[in-house]
């Protein structure tokens, strides 16, 4: 995943403030881009976006609290480090509570701004390559037949070759081709890894 380009998105109404992070952050080698307000980068928005947000809490218009409200409907997966001036801890702590991953207050150290941009870099990539594992195992999961999934089911539930065989009036051996089938497809010699595998991505198997 490190050949995906990751931008730190900048929404601040102050076209100063917005200047000096801008060049603060081309300093530092970040891809900058910058938005004079949330309705710019909601229409820029696309779940394509690599890096993270430093989002301004308080701004006419739509505010801070709302762009994340909105980015959180379709599902963003950006990190959010809000920037807030000293009467806005309780909306910062709203904030938190809601998934962004840090804020800090004005006035700020650049190098504090910085080392909370790298951390919420570092977020990015992570989700990013787990999302990116979890495709892969839903891709091989389409790729098992009825009966190897019905099968696969079974095996991850802990039933034993002789119970499949049985409960699905077919012969073990018949069991044993399917189960080696299975291990194939989805890439993988242990049962226990074929379960994590498929716990992983469960809640968008259930959602599907």
């Amino acid at each position: 995943m490190s050949d995906i380009q990751q931008t730190v998105y900048v929404v601040e109404d102050d076209e100063a403030v917005r200047d000096s992070l801008e060049l603060l952050l081309k300093s530092d080698n970040k891809a900058v881009a910058t938005f004079e307000n949330a309705t710019a980068f909601l229409k820029a928005y696309s779940e394509e976006m690599a890096g993270c947000i430093v989002l301004d809490i308080r701004m006419p218009g739509m505010d801070g609290l709302e762009l994340q409200k909105k980015l959180n409907e379709r599902h963003s997966i950006l990190p959010i480090i809000f920037v807030t001036g000293h009467g806005d801890v309780p909306m910062a702590v709203d904030a938190m509570k809601e998934g962004a991953v840090d804020f800090i207050q004005k006035p700020y150290r650049e190098e504090a701004l910085l080392e909370k941009i790298e951390v919420a870099l570092a977020e990015d990539r992570e989700q990013r390559k787990s999302l990116g594992e979890q495709q892969e195992i839903l891709k091989r999961i389409k790729t098992l037949t009825p009966r190897e999934s019905e099968i696969m089911e079974r095996m991850i539930a802990g039933q034993a070759n002789k119970v499949i065989a049985i409960e699905l009036e077919i012969s073990q051996r018949t069991v044993e081709i399917h189960r080696s089938r299975v291990m194939h497809k989805m890439g993988t010699h242990s049962l226990a890894h074929l379960v994590r595998m498929v716990l992983s991505v469960k809640d968008r198997i259930d959602a599907s």
